[in-house]
C-alpha cells in the first residue's frame, strides 16, 4: 500500500517540513510587508499634519470662529495637496464637523476625535495621536491610519485636525498573499514529486536487499548484492553481504559437519552390529566372546568421546560454556597433565620429558586449559615414531606472553595439510589414525586440535604448528602473562 511505504512516508515528512518553512518565511514576507506599508502611510501623515498644522496656525480663527469653512474652501485646494484616498477633517470641541473630505461619516469622526482626545500626550504644535480604523464605502472597507492633532488659536485649544491615510492604497497586500500562497502551493508541489522521486531512488538498495533475500534460500547463498555506493545504504549493503558469507560458511561447515560425523559414527557402529553378529551367530568359545566385547568397548569408548567433544564444540559454539577465570602457573598446569599422561605414554612405549618449567602466571580456567595440554599431549604421543619414540613438553615468556610448546619425533605433517589442520574432522591419514595405536585414545575423530584452538582464542592467546616430514612436528601456544 502507497500510504504505508516509507518512501511515501519520507516524502509526506519532507512536504511537511517544507510546509511550516514556507508558511512560517510567507507570513513573515507579509507583515513586513504590511508593517512597511503602515510606515509608509504614517510617514506621509506626519508630513501632511505639520503641512496643515503650519497652515491652519493662519487659518484656524476663519475656519474655528465661524463654525464653517468658508464657501470657496475645498480641502484638497485651500490647503496644503491632500493624496489620492486621504482623509481630511476639522472637528470642534464640541463635536461639530466643520469640514471633511473623503468616504467617512460624521458619527465616525466624531468617534476618532474623541479617541483622539484619549490618548492625546500633549499640546502643542506637531503633537498628536495616531488611530486605526476602517473606512467603509459603498464597495469597499479599507484599512486606515489616522492622526489627530489638536488645533489651537492664540494657545487655546479651539478643535481637531483629522488626516487618515489609507494603509494600502494600491492594493499590495492582497497580491502579495496570492503571490505567497500560489508560489508556496508550486513550491510544495514540486517538492513532493521530486522528493518521492529521490525518496524512491534512495530506497531502491533497500528494494533489492529485500528481492534478494526472498530469493536466497539455504541452498542459494552464493548471490552478493556489491552496491558502488559509499552512503549509509551502501554500509547496509555490504554488510548484507558479509552476513551472507558468514551464512554461506555456517551452512557449508554444518553440512561438512553432519557427513564427517555421520561418517565418525558409521563404522563404529557397523564393528559393533558385526561382532555382535558374529557372536550370536553359533556358540563361541569364551576367550572368541571376550574378544568380540573387548572390540565392542573399544568402539563404544570411541562412540562415546566422540559424542563428548561434539557436545563440547556444540556448547562453545552457542556461546554457553563460561570459563572461570583465575590466576593461575601454567606449568605447574603441565606438569599435573604430564602425570596423568604418564602411564599412557609408558603403554606407547613414548618418551616422555620435559624442558624447563619455569613459573608462569596467566589467568585462565583450570579445567579447560587442562584439556588443552592433554590434547596436545595425546596428539603427540599417538604421532610419536622412529625406533626410540619421545615427545618433549617445554614451557617458557617472551614478550609479555607465556608459551607451552609440544614436540615429538614422530612422520610429520605434509605442508599441504597444516592450513587445516584445526578443522573439526580434519584428518591427514585417516586410515592411519584410526589404527594407530591400541586401546584408550588410540583413535582420532579429528576433533582434539579444534578445541584447543577455541579454548586458546577463548583465552586470547594463539596456536601455530610447524613441522618438518620424516622428522616430526611442533605445537606451540602462546598466552598472554597476567599483570
Amino acid at each position: 500500500m502507497l500510504t504505508s511505504s516509507i518512501r511515501f512516508r519520507l516524502t509526506m515528512w519532507f512536504v511537511a517540513i517544507l510546509a511550516v518553512v514556507l508558511a512560517a518565511f510567507s507570513g513573515f514576507v507579509y507583515v513586513r510587508q504590511s508593517h512597511d506599508l503602515y510606515l509608509d502611510a504614517l510617514n506621509d501623515l506626519d508630513l501632511s499634519s505639520r503641512q496643515w498644522d503650519a497652515y491652519l496656525h493662519f487659518a484656524a480663527r476663519e475656519f474655528f470662529e465661524s463654525g464653517q469653512p468658508p464657501p470657496s474652501f475645498d480641502p484638497r485646494s485651500g490647503g496644503p495637496n491632500l493624496r489620492t484616498n486621504q482623509i481630511l477633517a476639522l472637528v470642534d470641541l464640541n463635536g461639530k464637523v466643520i469640514a471633511k473630505s473623503g468616504p467617512i461619516t460624521d458619527n465616525s469622526l466624531v468617534q476618532l476625535a474623541s479617541l483622539g482626545i484619549q490618548r492625546q500626550s500633549g499640546d502643542g504644535p506637531f503633537s498628536y495621536a495616531v488611530v486605526n480604523a476602517t473606512a467603509t464605502s459603498q464597495t469597499t472597507r479599507t484599512k486606515y491610519v489616522f492622526i489627530i492633532s489638536p488645533i489651537a488659536i492664540e494657545q487655546r485649544r479651539a478643535g481637531y485636525l483629522i488626516l487618515g491615510s489609507p494603509v494600502d492604497p494600491s492594493g499590495e497586500l492582497p497580491r502579495t498573499l496570492v503571490t505567497l500562497v500560489l508560489g508556496s502551493l508550486v513550491m510544495l508541489a514540486i517538492a513532493s514529486g521530486g522528493g518521492y522521486l529521490l525518496a524512491d531512488r534512495a530506497m531502491h538498495p533497500v528494494k533489492q536487499i529485500t528481492r534478494m533475500a526472498r530469493e536466497i534460500g539455504e541452498t542459494d547463498l552464493s548471490q552478493r548484492l556489491r552496491l558502488e555506493s559509499h552512503d549509509e545504504l551502501g554500509e547496509l549493503a555490504s554488510t548484507f553481504d558479509e552476513m551472507l558469507e558468514r551464512l554461506e560458511a555456517a551452512f557449508n561447515r554444518q553440512r561438512q559437519f553432519t557427513a564427517d560425523a555421520s561418517h565418525e559414527l558409521r563404522t563404529p557402529l557397523t564393528i559393533v552390529g558385526l561382532e555382535a553378529s558374529r557372536a550370536l551367530a553359533t556358540k563361541r568359545t569364551s576367550n572368541e566372546y571376550e574378544r568380540a566385547l573387548r572390540v565392542i568397548a573399544s568402539e563404544n569408548e570411541y562412540m562415546t568421546r566422540l559424542v563428548n567433544n561434539l557436545l563440547t564444540l556444540s556448547r562453545m559454539d552457542a556461546g554457553q560454556t563460561v570459563l572461570k577465570m583465575q590466576p593461575l602457573d601454567l606449568s605447574e598446569l603441565v606438569l599435573d597433565s604430564i602425570e596423568r599422561l604418564a602411564p599412557l605414554a609408558a603403554k606407547n612405549q613414548v618418551h616422555l620429558s620435559t624442558g624447563e618449567l619455569p613459573e608462569l602466571k596467566i589467568r585462565g580456567d583450570p579445567q579447560f586449559l587442562a584439556q588443552m595440554i592433554v590434547n596436545l599431549v595425546e596428539n603427540a604421543i599417538k604421532y610419536a615414531g622412529g625406533e626410540q619414540k619421545q615427545v618433549r613438553v617445554e614451557t617458557g615468556m617472551g614478550a609479555g606472553t607465556a608459551w607451552l610448546r609440544v614436540i615429538d619425533n614422530g612422520p610429520g605433517i605434509p605442508p599441504e595439510h597444516i592450513p587445516r589442520l584445526f578443522d573439526r574432522f580434519y584428518q591427514v591419514d585417516k586410515a592411519r589414525t584410526r589404527d594407530a595405536g591400541e586401546g584408550e585414545n588410540a583413535k582420532g575423530s579429528g576433533l582434539g586440535l579444534a578445541i584447543v584452538q577455541w579454548i586458546v582464542k577463548a583465552h586470547g592467546g594463539s596456536v601455530h604448528v610447524e613441522s618438518r616430514l620424516g622428522e616430526g612436528s611442533a605445537f606451540e601456544v602462546s598466552l598472554p602473562l597476567a599483570e
